[in-house]
C-alpha cells in the first residue's frame, strides 16, 4: 500500500507561566551562590526571550516528562475533529532524556496517556528525534498497518541545571562550571508537543499531508557534540557504566550534559548541506515553499543558515520564516511540533500552501527534512473563520553598518527589546480581544480615548528633544524637528475616525489621559528635558515600530470585524505607511558618528522603560 498521510491535529503543553530572562537563575538556582558569567554573552547570541520550566523556584520538578507528552497527546487528541482515543493502534514518542534508565520513553508516556493497548516504539536521541518518531507514525499509518497514530517528544532538561546537582560535584567544588555545560543552561528549556497522524485528512479545517520525511545521520563524521554520560577529556573512563559507581561518575562531571561549543558550529553546514542535495534530487524547489519551519536552537544559528544559503544562491525569502523560539524557547525535540502547532492552530495557513521543515541536530550531528502541503478548508466547525490572528513575532527593519560593533550590537538588542515587547503586547486584553474576533466598537472608541493624548504630546516632547541637542550635532537636532512637524497634526486624522464611528467630538478631546498614559509623558518630558537626550530614539523605535509593524495590521483587523471603512480607521492605515519613512530617521541616528557603546546602552534602557510603560498604557484603557 501508498496510503497518503495526513497529520489531523497538533497538540502542546508548556509548563508554567513564561520565565523570562532575568528570572532564568531564580529557577535554576546560582552555583555557589553566584551568578554565571556567560549568561548574558550566550542569552545575547540565542536571542531567546521566554521559555518555560516544569520545576517551581523551589527546583521542585512540577510534571515527569512522561506525563507532560501525555498532556501535549490529550491536547492533540482533544483537538481532533473527531473522537480517536480508541482508534490510535501506534504510539512513537521521543525525549532526549526520559524519567527513568528502564523502561523505554514509549511505555512511559503510554501509561501516563490512559491510552487502550498499542504498538509503542521510543526514540531517544536529541532534537532529530522528534523528528524520527514523526517519520516512524508516518510509515506506520502509510503501509496501512495503522490507520491512525501518535508522535510525540517531550524534553525536561530544567532538573539536569539544578544548581544543587553541580555544587555536589568534586570536579567542581573549587572551580566554575565548564562553559560546555553552563552553556546549555540558558539554551534548554521544558516543554512537550504531539501530532495525530491518519490516513485520511480531517473532516474540518485544515490538516497537513505528508509528502515525505529525510532522516540523515552523519555520525560517521563527527565524534559526539551534545552529549551526557563521559568526559572527552581527562578520564580514564569511557563510559559512566565503567566508573566504579554512578556516585563516582556523577563526581567527575561525567553524568552533565554537555556541548562541545569546538564542534557545534558544525550543525548549520550539514543542515544547509543536506537542503542543496535535496534541491539536486528534485525533492525540495525553493521557489514553491510558503514556509519554511527550521528548528535553530539559537538565533546565532540562524544567521549563519541564512548566510550559507545566500553562498549557495538558493534563498528561501526571509519573510517566510517561521519560528516560536523567542517567545517558547528551545525545546529540543519537541520544538518542531510546538512550531506546527502554532503554525496550524493559529489560523497562519492556507490550504494549497507547502511547509517546509528543517531540524538540524547536534548530538552527534543528523539532520531532518520534512515537506508538507496544507489540505482542507479554513471553515472550522460552524464555518468560523480562523479564532487568533495574531502573527509570529517580528521587529521592524533598521538598516545599520554590519562592520560597526556598536552598531551591530544596538541593533540586536532593540530587536530583542521589540520581540519581548510584541509578545507581551498580545497578552494585553484590548489587544488580545482584537486577535481573538470579539473586538468591540466600544473597545475602538476607547483605543483613540486613549490614544489620542498620547499623539498630541508625541510631537511637544519629540521637539524639546530637539532643542536640547548641542549645535555640533545640528543634523541630529534637525531630525528631531523634522519628526516632530511630521506627527504634530495627526491627532486630527485620530479625531475624525472617532467622529465617524459615531463618537462625539467633545468626549475625546476633553478626555484625559488613563494611568499608563501619565506615566509614559511624563517619562518622555523627563528624558526630553536632559542634555542631548540622544537615547530618545529608543522610545522612537518602539513607538514608530507600532507605527511600521503593527497600525496596518490592526487598522485592518478592527476594519473587517467591526466592517467598517478605510476611512474608519485612516490613522492606523496611514500610520502603517508614514512610520516606515520615519526610520530612515532612526537608522541616521544609529549610523552618527556620536554613537558610543554608553549612548547605545542608554537608548536601549530607554526602548525598554517606554515598551513597559506603553503597555501600562493600553492596560489602563479608561482608568483615568
Amino acid at each position: 500500500m501508498n496510503t497518503s498521510v495526513y497529520i489531523t491535529s497538533i497538540g502542546k503543553f508548556l509548563p508554567g507561566q513564561p520565565v523570562g530572562n532575568d528570572e532564568i537563575e531564580d529557577y535554576l538556582g546560582r552555583i555557589g551562590g553566584k551568578g554565571s558569567k556567560s549568561k548574558r554573552r550566550i542569552l545575547e547570541q540565542n536571542g531567546i526571550l521566554y521559555r518555560h520550566y516544569a520545576i517551581d523556584k523551589d527546583q521542585r520538578s512540577l510534571y515527569s516528562n512522561a506525563e507532560m507528552a501525555s498532556y501535549a497527546i490529550r491536547n492533540a487528541l482533544d483537538r481532533s475533529a473527531e473522537a480517536l482515543e480508541d482508534k490510535v493502534g501506534f504510539l512513537a514518542a521521543a525525549t532526549t532524556q526520559g524519567d527513568l534508565l528502564v523502561p523505554g520513553f514509549a511505555s512511559m508516556v503510554h501509561a501516563e496517556s490512559g491510552l487502550p493497548a498499542m504498538e509503542a516504539a521510543t526514540h531517544d536521541g536529541v532534537c532529530a528525534s522528534g523528528m524520527h518518531a514523526l517519520k516512524n507514525a508516518f510509515l506506520q499509518v502509510r503501509s496501512g498497518e495503522h490507520k491512525a497514530a501518535v508522535a510525540c517528544a517531550s524534553e525536561f532538561p530544567s532538573r539536569a541545571f539544578k544548581h544543587e546537582r553541580f555544587e555536589a560535584q568534586a570536579a567542581y567544588a573549587s572551580q566554575p562550571l565548564p562553559f560546555d555545560t553552563d552553556f546549555l543552561r540558558f539554551m534548554l528549556s521544558d516543554g512537550a508537543g504531539a501530532a495525530v497522524l491518519q490516513d485520511r485528512p480531517s473532516a474540518a479545517g485544515l490538516s497537513l499531508r505528508i509528502e515525505w520525511i529525510d532522516n540523515r545521520s552523519y555520525a560517521n563524521r563527527y565524534e559526539a557534540c551534545m552529549y551526557a554520560g563521559a568526559n572527552k577529556e581527562g578520564s580514564a573512563f569511557g563510559s559512566w557504566l565503567d566508573y566504579p559507581s554512578v556516585r563516582a561518575a556523577a563526581d567527575d562531571g561525567a553524568m552533565n550534559l554537555k556541548q562541545d561549543i569546538r564542534l557545534v558550529n558544525e550543525m548549520p553546514k550539514v543542515g544547509v548541506n543536506r537542503f542543496f542535495e535535496l534541491v539536486e534530487e528534485g525533492r525540495v524547489d525553493p521557489a514553491a515553499i510558503d514556509w519554511m519551519v527550521c528548528h535553530y536552537s539559537s538565533h546565532f544559528f540562524r544567521e549563519e543558515i541564512f548566510r550559507l544559503l545566500r553562498l549557495g544562491g538558493m534563498t528561501i525569502p526571509e519573510e517566510k520564516w517561521f519560528t516560536n523560539l523567542y517567545a517558547k524557547g528551545n525545546t529540543g525535540a519537541a520544538s518542531i511540533y510546538i512550531m506546527l502547532e502554532e503554525l496550524l492552530n493559529g489560523g497562519h495557513l492556507a490550504p494549497g500552501e507547502r511547509v517546509l521543515c528543517m531540524v538540524p541536530e547536534s548530538g552527534r550531528f543528523q539532520t531532518s527534512y520534512m515537506l508538507l502541503t496544507v489540505v482542507g478548508s479554513h471553515a472550522l466547525g460552524q464555518g468560523s473563520r480562523p479564532a487568533i490572528e495574531e502573527r509570529p513575532p517580528a521587529a521592524p527593519q533598521l538598516d545599520y553598518d554590519r562592520t560597526n560593533d556598536v552598531q551591530e550590537r544596538l541593533v540586536r538588542q532593540l530587536v530583542q527589546v521589540w520581540i519581548d515587547f510584541e509578545q507581551r503586547l498580545a497578552r494585553v486584553p484590548v489587544i488580545d480581544k482584537l486577535y481573538r474576533r470579539k473586538f468591540t466598537l466600544d473597545d475602538y472608541k476607547s483605543l483613540m480615548e486613549n490614544i489620542r493624548q498620547q499623539v498630541i504630546d508625541g510631537s511637544q516632547w519629540i521637539a524639546r528633544a530637539a532643542s536640547y541637542i548641542a549645535i555640533e550635532h545640528i543634523d541630529l537636532r534637525s531630525a528631531f524637528i523634522a519628526h516632530a512637524r511630521d506627527e504634530h497634526r495627526d491627532y486630527e486624522l485620530l479625531e475624525r475616525n472617532y467622529a465617524a464611528v459615531g463618537g462625539e467630538p467633545a468626549a475625546i478631546r476633553t478626555g484625559e489621559k488613563n494611568i499608563g498614559s501619565e506615566a509614559l509623558s511624563a517619562y518622555l518630558f523627563q528624558r526630553a528635558s536632559r542634555d542631548n537626550p540622544y537615547d530618545l530614539i529608543g522610545a522612537m523605535w518602539i513607538i514608530e515600530g507600532l507605527g511600521c509593524r503593527m497600525a496596518r495590521y490592526w487598522g485592518e483587523l478592527i476594519r473587517d470585524q467591526l466592517r467598517l471603512t478605510d476611512e474608519q480607521v485612516s490613522f492606523l492605515l496611514y500610520h502603517g505607511d508614514s512610520d516606515e519613512k520615519h526610520f530612515e530617521r532612526l537608522e541616521a541616528v544609529v549610523r552618527h558618528p556620536m554613537l558610543t557603546a554608553d549612548i547605545a546602552a542608554r537608548i536601549v534602557k530607554t526602548a525598554k522603560t517606554t515598551a513597559r510603560l506603553y503597555l501600562l498604557q493600553l492596560e489602563e484603557l479608561g482608568n483615568a
